[in-house]
């Protein structure tokens, strides 16, 4: 947690700053394990490896020459997290994207890989973003710099963990 250990403080400087943003996430948000002015999701991640690729995607209906195809993709996942409101896009090969944009709590329209919208409401819970798409259940986080998402659909946990680019 962010904020453990006894502090002091050295100046007023930026107290005003600091009112008007613990105001912007509450106290709720703080213990709930989010801390006001970290924007660890930020930045650009690209796949460095993946469990249960072929298990969860057979899970999910794909066909196989589907599964066969995205099996090597470099996706590169972009976040931009600006306090409770993120911008959570997928980069795939050959041009296509998806972008879901979302705020902590708030009910949003979302899109799957397959291009398929739902409603959904995405939590934070102890520093993880999750959410329930609609066949399967979606934690992130950022363990040691890197993207872990990891997918749950039916008993098979399918793992993926991006090294940051920027």
């Amino acid at each position: 947690m962010a904020f453990n250990g006894k502090y002091e403080i050295e100046s007023e400087k930026n107290y005003d700053e600091f009112m008007k943003r613990l105001g912007e996430w509450g106290p709720k948000n703080i213990f709930l394990g989010w801390s006001p002015g970290s924007m660890a999701f930020n930045g650009k991640y690209e796949i460095e490896s993946e469990k249960n690729y072929d298990e969860f995607m057979k899970r999910l209906g794909l066909p196989s020459d589907a599964i066969e195809k995205g099996r090597n993709f470099k996706i590169v996942t972009e976040v931009q997290q600006d306090g409770q409101n993120f911008t959570w896009s997928q980069h795939y090969p050959g041009g296509h994207s998806m972008t879901n944009k979302f705020t902590i709590g708030k009910e949003c329209d979302m899109e799957t890989m397959g291009g398929k919208k739902f409603k959904a409401t995405v939590q934070m819970e102890g520093g993880k973003v999750v959410v329930d798409f609609p066949n399967y259940h979606q934690t992130s986080e950022i363990v040691g710099g890197k993207l872990v998402e990891i997918s749950t659909i039916g008993g098979v946990t399918y793992e993926r963990v991006s090294k940051r680019l920027a």
